[in-house]
């Protein structure tokens, strides 16, 4: 399944609710495409290690170049959450993620997109209203290359809290 690429129309009452995450269902949205400026800034402000700031630097490592910050690959990954998943879902935050991992450099350049498939799902064991979604995210770059990797859960409401 694919998503749809942004938020409900104005009028539209659709929100994704906990019943609608199914185990096994995989979600492919989002394109970012990373510039050398963006990745500069942030290391100045964040993640100041010479292979993030300077192209040189990063040309003296084993990365062969500037690269991005892994925290701001999440960034990334999260900015495309937000717009394709969360922001007309229910969500209720994230009780924390399980791993991650950053498996290939972000580069000046690169186009990104996520698949992000549901793992499991079940019902919070004090709270009828909220149930749990497992995820694991896969960030890619424009050669279908994985770049990050992340297990982490969701908090949503029921549409039916009073259903068993």
């Amino acid at each position: 399944m694919e998503g749809d690429g942004g938020g409900a129309a104005v009028g539209e009452t659709y929100r994704r609710y906990w019943e609608d995450f199914h185990p096994g269902e995989t979600l492919s949205y989002g394109e970012k495409r990373v510039t050398r400026e963006e990745i500069v800034e942030f290391a100045r402000e964040f993640d100041p290690q010479p292979f993030h700031l300077d192209d040189a630097a990063g040309a003296a490592t084993h990365f062969g170049g500037l690269v991005a910050s892994g925290w701001q690959s999440c960034g990334f990954a999260m900015r495309m959450l937000v717009d394709h998943v969360l922001r007309d879902s229910t969500s209720m935050g994230s009780p924390g993620v399980k791993s991650l991992r950053w498996l290939k450099p972000v580069r000046p350049g690169d186009t990104l997109h996520m698949h992000q498939t549901t793992l499991s799902t079940a019902r919070h064991p004090h709270r009828r209203d909220i149930g749990f979604v497992n995820s694991r995210f896969e960030m890619l770059n424009q050669h279908d290359a994985v770049v990050l990797r992340m297990e982490s859960g969701g908090m949503f409401l029921l549409r039916h809290p009073e259903a068993p």
